[in-house]
């Protein structure tokens, strides 16, 4: 009988992220890892062993805004059948005490159908994709979210606000860093201003980084540009662009950098909060929760089309407060019901 069984969600790199947090907070190297596409390189560069067993669907994107949503949708409701079908087999095989879930509700489901005992690590509550006809498909999909919600031993939600019955709002949930920033900007030679511009885990981002290039070599301030341009991106850009590709260490890039400028995933910009390095975060225009995630910090999709201002006002400003790291808390929580369920 397996302990403990984590599923991190493959869509965007993120879940797989903010993961790695807690599992390193917890010490438990036994839980086994499941996930897939680029969350996998991200954990085996990072020591974890996950299995591969999850091929989401992808976004279309096109220059900067999400086309097609509701063929997405359809997509990633039978993607949700495939994964229930997978993660069936491998509780059926692994029986485990635990199950944690990072937005895979497909194993969620079958955890609470089985009666194993549940964690949900979650930034929503309910998508907000689609209108009109495609919108009735997705009432009834956050129907079914809600429920297992209701369901879930604990709800961790990486945010600050009040906690709800079962629901644990921790703030968020970042890597710790064991270096001091003079430090790190020593070994990743930073020795300019320095701007880290990164696009996550897929090939969203090719808009926001074209615009990014064009703004900097109008700014009248003297920086290096360095990209982290993730495991989908392979396009050659500016010979005055520093592409550090996929790395296993972006949250010791952005607490070393001046100012980074990403998609408005929510993982980047917690890292950018919790670090007090200053950011610029552009949502793909469409994309529900990365416009959510970009209005609370001031920012939207037109934004692009100023980066020049905004990156010479930020820079022009100090370094922002760092704030608290909610991993502690979390780990906390979830281990209150990992201690529960070995005493029964």
């Amino acid at each position: 009988m397996t302990e403990i069984l984590f599923f991190s969600s493959p869509i965007g790199l993120g879940h797989a992220t903010r993961d790695l947090a807690i599992i390193n907070q917890l010490k438990i190297r036994s839980c086994k890892v499941f996930s897939g596409s680029s969350a996998i390189e991200f954990f085996h560069q990072n020591s974890i062993q996950a299995q591969d067993v999850y091929s989401p669907p992808q976004f279309d994107v096109i220059n900067g805004k999400l086309e097609k949503s509701l063929k997405w949708l359809w997509s990633y409701y039978r993607y949700y059948k495939r994964c229930k079908e997978i993660s069936s087999k491998i509780i059926s095989n692994e029986k485990p005490r635990v199950i944690i879930s990072d937005e895979d509700f497909a194993s969620i489901a079958i955890a609470q159908e089985r009666k194993i005992p549940n964690i949900i690590i979650t930034d929503i509550l309910e998508t907000k994709f689609i209108s009109g006809f495609g919108g009735v498909v997705e009432k009834k999909m956050n129907k079914t979210m809600h429920e297992m919600l209701d369901k879930a031993n604990r709800v961790i939600i990486p945010e600050l606000g009040e906690n709800q019955n079962n629901i644990i709002r921790t703030g968020p949930i970042v890597r710790k860093i064991q270096k001091n920033r003079d430090e790190l900007r020593d070994i990743l030679d930073f020795k300019k201003k320095t701007i880290v511009l990164c696009v996550g885990g897929t090939d969203a981002g090719i808009f926001l980084i074209n615009q990014t290039i064009k703004a900097i070599k109008k700014i009248q301030i003297d920086v290096d540009l360095v990209l982290v341009s993730g495991p989908k991106i392979n396009k050659k850009f500016s010979d005055d662009v520093r592409n550090l590709g996929f790395v296993s260490n972006l949250h010791e890039i952005i607490f070393a950098a001046d100012l980074v400028i990403s998609l408005a995933g929510k993982s980047t910009i917690d890292e950018s909060i919790v670090y007090g390095t200053p950011g610029i975060f552009i949502p793909i225009k469409g994309h529900f929760e990365q416009e959510d995630n970009a209005k609370e910090i001031g920012f939207n999709f037109e934004d692009v089309f100023n980066l020049e201002n905004l990156i010479e006002e930020k820079l022009n400003k100090n370094r922002n407060e760092q704030q608290q790291n909610g991993v502690n808390l979390a780990g906390m929580e979830i281990s209150k019901i990992l201690l529960n369920k070995n005493n029964d």
